[in-house]
């Protein structure tokens, strides 16, 4: 089962999430049919993903994360919501990324959404996220995310976050920066002990309260949705494609489905349209 703990620690002045993300690595695994290695970073990318997606305040609320390496040869996309419905793709990255650009963007519902970008500076997607916190938002962060996978299948998958909260005194500060050094091998740390252990064994006397949810490998994409798509190319447009190609076929990246529709399906969505 995937989990995220949320928490306030040392004097509720600093916040704690401590994730384990297994089973969403594994079927993202299983739905791209990755190699070990892009099942590595497209796993710490839903990771991270997961941990902000659990930050939203929203119920409308989404982010996405988006690395795209410096001479073309690689992207990745992952995608969240308030729900914990996390999703992503990966194109290249057999040998990890290689300089490029961390996009960020968060919608919380209500207002114009915020995006954030930074350089890559390293192929860690710990390092990078912690870079992009520091320059987008201006929220000193550590992150210590971990993913290992070998022929084909997700051993351990998880983090540790902790970021400061704003008047955090540098008593506590030098605490998180302390507890942060017990991670540094976080897929060590996560086999061994699980996310409930590590809250307990590392926090248990310091935080107050902590708030539990289960984010899960999951697309928003339906054929409702793609109907949609195609309702928007119009009518002379849409049953111009789908009879020229026989069908209107819409891939989504999300979940590696094609969604196929018919001429005739096509033809029948703007007949009814129209009654």
């Amino acid at each position: 089962m995937n989990l995220l703990y949320k928490a306030l620690v040392y004097d509720n002045q600093v916040s704690l999430s401590v994730l384990d993300t297994k089973m969403l690595v594994d079927d993202a695994i299983k739905t791209h049919n990755l190699s070990d290695n892009a099942g590595e970073l497209l796993g710490e990318l839903l990771t991270a993903c997961a941990y902000m997606a659990g930050c939203l305040k929203s119920d409308r609320g989404a982010v996405s994360i988006t690395v795209k390496s410096g001479d073309g040869s690689a992207t990745a996309s992952v995608s969240g919501d308030k729900d914990g419905h996390i999703r992503g793709y990966i194109d290249g990255a057999e040998h990890g990324l290689k300089g490029g650009f961390m996009t960020v963007v968060k919608d919380d519902g209500f207002f114009r959404p915020f995006v954030g970008t930074c350089e890559l500076k390293s192929q860690s997607v710990s390092e990078n996220l912690m870079q992009y916190f520091h320059m987008s938002e201006q929220i000193e962060t550590a992150v210590a995310i971990g993913v290992k996978v070998r022929d084909g299948k997700c051993l351990v998958a998880g983090g540790v976050v902790m970021q400061l909260l704003p008047g955090t005194s540098e008593e506590n500060m030098d605490r998180a920066e302390n507890a942060m050094q017990n991670f540094v091998d976080v897929c060590s740390v996560l086999e061994e002990k699980g996310a409930q252990g590590i809250v307990d064994g590392y926090f248990g006397e310091d935080y107050v309260r902590t708030y539990l949810t289960f984010p899960e490998y999951k697309c928003n994409c339906s054929r409702k949705k793609i109907e949609g798509i195609i309702f928007s190319l119009g009518k002379d447009e849409a049953l111009k494609i789908a009879k020229e190609e026989g069908s209107i076929k819409v891939h989504c990246h999300y979940c590696n489905t094609d969604h196929v529709f018919s001429a005739d399906e096509v033809e029948a969505f703007f007949v009814n349209s129209d009654t």
